[in-house]
């Protein structure tokens, strides 16, 4: 990921890529500074190189808009001190390798810290979604995040309402498919950002930030983020984790013996799913893809060798599209301590997919058949069973297997029957 900044102005940078021989231009953001172009690799086996060319700035922002107001700069130095975090203010002279790092970058990289450059409340001010680029970070490498810093994201957390929605489901999308998704949700918490960025999860908030108590399932935050960090990291997976028991807050009841109930907090949390993905302006399908996987995230943990083909059949219509989702999200939906229950909740899912597997093979075996049965040869042929059938069907299946042959075409079947019927001595069968 090669990005090049430079003291030239970007009409320069453009007129110098444009002479280049083999190399493809392409709009990054002129109107920022920003020159993209595409080189071929050193080798005709190697995949191209994508560069991006920017020239020095130093932005400003006007007052109240998140807008910046391009200055050139006139150094890297310039460049660098608008970044946002000291690691992402490394720079390399690609003339002889000397590393430019004016705010200490290596040494917080070392240390696994994320620092805001120059003042963090004057960094997050300029743009407020670098607040949720921080815990991004956080999710994405695993690194801790500088208190001042911290305490800078938690000040500054309400100007998160300027940004698009666009904006803050891409990098809570990023964020929740990083490999330390459980570090970046507790800093969305810890500083205010949380309730921010998706207030549909106030509830969530309140119980995971509220004091341990007979009204609180003191266990329900911990639930949640261990689930995120053990689902596989696919976008829709990941969002369905985190609002799987999101409504549980919501639905939470207690009967005469003081045991805690949550009925139909899958119901109550698909709807919050919706609400909170079609605010976010997420796409349709993913939408109700994620609905779909909060409503029926339950069923699979109901499974037990009782069921019937028919019961995982009508399983399998229902979840038709996200069966796979839906069964990866039940094994990461399992956070007890004990491992026999450890055991027994990845036994269930475990025997789930095996029975779906069974299913699927036995659905193929039976669409490997021959596109002709007896009924139809005997009324083709006028003739009473025997062993005519079984070769003719016999010989059709084969065909089928082969690839020779598509189970349903019932036309040329019935044209090969007749030429064996013509061609052997199956009439005397």
């Amino acid at each position: 990921d090669l990005d090049f900044a430079t003291s030239l102005p970007p009409e320069r940078t453009k007129a110098i890529l444009a002479a280049m021989p083999n190399g493809g231009l392409y709009d990054i953001g002129e109107q920022y500074g920003t020159i993209g172009v595409i080189i071929p690799g050193p080798t005709n086996t190697d995949a191209p190189v994508t560069v991006e060319i920017t020239t020095f700035r130093s932005e400003q922002y006007e007052p109240g808009s998140r807008h910046p107001v391009v200055a050139y700069g006139t150094s890297i130095e310039d460049d660098l001190s608008r970044r946002d975090v000291t690691v992402n203010a490394i720079a390399v002279d690609a003339r002889d390798g000397r590393i430019i790092d004016p705010f200490y970058g290596q040494a917080d990289l070392h240390m696994g810290l994320l620092r805001a450059v120059g003042n963090p409340d004057d960094r997050f001010a300029e743009d407020p979604l670098r607040l949720l680029r921080v815990a991004r970070f956080v999710s994405q490498l695993g690194f801790a995040v500088e208190p001042e810093t911290k305490a800078a994201m938690t000040r500054q957390a309400p100007t998160l309402a300027r940004i698009s929605r666009e904006r803050v489901l891409a990098e809570l999308t990023r964020l929740l498919t990083g490999d330390y998704p459980d570090a970046g949700l507790d800093i969305l918490l810890e500083t205010g950002l949380f309730g921010v960025a998706m207030p549909e999860l106030a509830a969530l908030e309140q119980d995971a930030l509220g004091p341990a108590g007979p009204n609180r399932e003191k266990d329900l935050w911990d639930h949640t983020r261990r689930v995120v960090a053990q689902a596989p990291p696919r976008p829709v997976v990941r969002w369905a984790a985190l609002l799987h028991d999101a409504a549980k807050p919501l639905t939470r009841s207690a009967d005469a013996r003081g045991e805690v109930h949550f009925f139909g907090h899958e119901r109550v949390g698909a709807d919050l799913a919706s609400r909170l993905l079609r605010r976010l302006n997420a796409d349709n399908r993913t939408q109700a893809h994620v609905r779909r996987l909060v409503e029926m995230h339950l069923r699979p943990a109901a499974y037990d060798e009782t069921w019937t083909d028919s019961a995982v059949r009508r399983l399998a219509l229902e979840a038709d599209g996200v069966m796979d989702d839906l069964l990866d999200l039940a094994a990461a939906d399992v956070t007890s301590a004990r491992a026999h229950k450890q055991r027994a909740a990845a036994a269930r899912v475990q025997g789930l997919r095996d029975h779906l597997a069974r299913l699927e093979a036995e659905q193929a075996l039976d669409q490997l058949q021959s596109p002709l049965d007896g009924n139809q040869l005997m009324a083709m042929f006028d003739r009473k069973p025997g062993k005519w059938i079984a070769e003719i069907k016999n010989h059709l299946r084969d065909l089928v297997i082969d690839g020779d042959l598509a189970p349903g075409d019932t036309e040329t079947a019935t044209v090969i029957a007749r030429e064996l019927m013509r061609g052997t001595d199956l009439t005397s069968s």
